[in-house]
């Protein structure tokens, strides 16, 4: 700490950092080298067979972006509504708006979509949201707050592949493709200056609107955030601040206006038409960043130990903080450095604000929630929390780290010799710990000949179904999902793992797949335990009546499924003799529809 306080005094006033000299473009291509090289590292398992291979850490949300990506192409090649999609969840539609749809990504890529697979589309857009969120800040950094480029590629690095990213690079497309978040800063940053209230305006609000396409979440966070910056910068001293206000507000309130324009349709349809729900299926903070967590390495960390980031973290792809004790240190030290300056102290605090956030209404420390309550037991009522993750936010802290790294590293040549040393090594002790493994994959079953020679289509017809068993839901109908994505939705399916409705119309809390029927309950049931159900005349009643319900033309056992011999007995004992057709058990049930 003796050396820290010799740094800040060494610290001179606040001078703005002086943008680097045009003309030097050719100098930033190592830098995005370096990214781009890192990005492909860390994701070439998947790049092996993109259409074949699994994201370990998230099967799920890996299904769900290969339908994302099939339903854009089908929006481009087939003319389907972008904001709806009735291929799965049959005979209903999953609303598109009020999922994390990324049509900003799927439609682009709808083309690679079409010639060489959902997985092509899904594994370049991850590699692309590491690389290109990295780049982005350094961009941003390099040319608007650090001189120094070195500052500004370590800036970049951490933001674009701290733990937090590298986590949500197990699938989570949305959250990886942050690379508009450091211009939207940048533009409310500078709305305070004098002349920028209609440009500044007008691009912070296209700026928004392509955010909206892109991740919601991620938007409203940052919104959280530089709320919180802005507060304690006014705060910080408030008379030069009011001359600032009038053209801040100005601008603000330009780009206010774009956005609701340019999105009043769309916020229209995700709120109020078919498959629209209110909340999420858990409690805002029933999810929570661990107090431990911050000074522990995460498992997809070099020197990460998955045993113990488990007992820390949600899940594989919520390691949203995970600094690293060296890490934490570092940052820390960046605050105390930057304490002095107006815009870096802001900076710390916005940070904090998101970090005590999202550790919830209760303290969490080493897998132990204590009865030690929080500030954040005072907002998660308020509309719109109740449609986060909460642990998330730590996310949004981990990004200003970064930030406050660069920005600290920036300072260095007003040290002397001796302490510029000891930061250097404190970087350097935090950063390669933390550097990325590349992420496990597994290699799924193929197609069946019965879906990819295209015989299924002796059966589907009209406005018919298949019905996959399992059925495509989360947890236990992965490979429904999977075979949906890489028919391109050909082939209308009931059910899936989406968001929507619990039980509408009485209860439209969110879900994450269809209301249930006593058939999808039963199913689910037997992969859950393997435990046989007692089939009578009224299972068979309910199972025919559902599968009418669902039009169902013909009923499929997905090959090596969990408790696949159980699945098989009761589809015998209900529908009778299945019979053996491309590879697959098969149960013609046209009569039914």
């Amino acid at each position: 700490m003796r050396a820290v306080n010799q740094v800040v005094e060494e610290q001179p006033a606040e001078t703005p950092p002086a943008p680097v000299e045009p003309g030097r473009t050719a100098r930033d291509l190592w830098p995005l080298l370096s990214y781009a090289a890192l990005s492909v590292f860390v994701m070439f398992r998947l790049w092996l067979d993109p259409n074949g291979r699994v994201l370990t850490g998230n099967k799920d949300d890996h299904g769900f972006f290969l339908f994302v990506m099939a339903h854009g192409e089908r929006v481009l090649f087939h003319g389907a509504n972008p904001l709806s999609d009735d291929r799965l969840n049959a005979p209903g539609v999953v609303n598109m708006m009020a999922n994390t749809s990324v049509l900003g990504l799927s439609l682009p890529m709808a083309p690679v979509t079409h010639f060489f697979g959902p997985g092509v589309s899904v594994v370049f857009l991850l590699t692309l949201g590491l690389a290109g969120t990295a780049a982005a800040w350094y961009w941003v950094l390099s040319r608007h707050f650090v001189r120094s480029r070195v500052a500004a590629w370590i800036g970049g690095l951490w933001c674009g592949f701290a733990p937090a990213m590298i986590s949500h690079s197990n699938a989570h497309v949305n959250f990886v493709n942050a690379w508009l978040v450091p211009f939207i800063v940048l533009q409310v940053v500078r709305l305070r200056e004098p002349g920028r209230v209609w440009r500044g305006g007008i691009t912070l609000g296209l700026l928004v609107v392509a955010q909206v396409f892109l991740n919601e979440e991620v938007l409203l966070f940052a919104a959280l955030a530089l709320g919180a910056f802005v507060v304690a910068y006014a705060l910080a001293s408030p008379r030069p601040t009011r001359s600032e206000a009038r053209h801040f507000l100005a601008g603000l309130g330009v780009a206010g206006l774009l956005a609701l324009i340019v999105l009043a349709y769309p916020l229209w349809w995700q709120f109020t038409r078919g498959g629209s729900y209110h909340g999420q299926p858990f409690a805002p903070d029933e999810f929570v960043t661990d107090l431990a967590a911050l000074g522990a390495f995460a498992r997809q960390s070099v020197a990460g130990n998955v045993t113990l980031a488990r007992g820390l973290s949600v899940s594989a792809t919520e390691d949203d903080t995970f600094f690293g004790p060296f890490g934490l240190v570092m940052i820390i030290v960046s605050t105390v450095v930057l304490w002095r300056s107006r815009a870096g102290r802001a900076t710390a605090i916005a940070g904090i604000a998101v970090l005590v956030c999202s550790l919830g209404t209760k303290l969490r420390a080493g897998g132990v929630v204590t009865p030690i309550p929080l500030p954040f037991a005072l907002l998660n009522h308020l509309p719109l929390i109740d449609l986060v993750s909460v642990v998330r936010l730590g996310m949004v802290a981990a990004v200003i780290a970064g930030v406050l790294l660069a920005l600290a590293t920036d300072r260095l040549p007003a040290l002397s010799w001796k302490r510029r040393r000891l930061f250097v090594a404190g970087l350097v002790l935090a950063l390669v710990p933390l550097a990325p493994k590349p992420l496990a994959t597994f290699t799924a079953p193929p197609l069946p000949a019965f879906l990819a020679d295209g015989t299924w289509k002796q059966y589907v017809t009209g406005d018919h179904t298949m019905v996959p068993v399992p059925l495509p839901e989360v947890t236990t109908g992965r490979e429904g999902m999977r075979w949906a994505a890489l028919t391109g939705l050909d082939i209308p399916m009931p059910r899936g793992y989406f968001m929507g409705p619990a039980e509408p119309p009485d209860d439209l809390t969110g879900s994450w797949t269809a209301p249930p029927r006593r058939t999808s309950t039963m199913l689910r049931a037997i992969v859950f335990t393997g435990r046989p159900p007692v089939v009578d005349d009224a299972v068979r009643a309910s199972f025919r009546a559902d599968l009418a319900y669902w039009r169902a033309a013909v009923v499929v056992l997905v090959p090596s499924s969990v408790h696949g011999d159980v699945l098989l007995a009761t589809l015998t004992e209900v529908l009778g003799p299945p019979r053996l057709v491309g590879g697959v058990q098969i149960w013609d049930v046209r009569s039914l529809a």
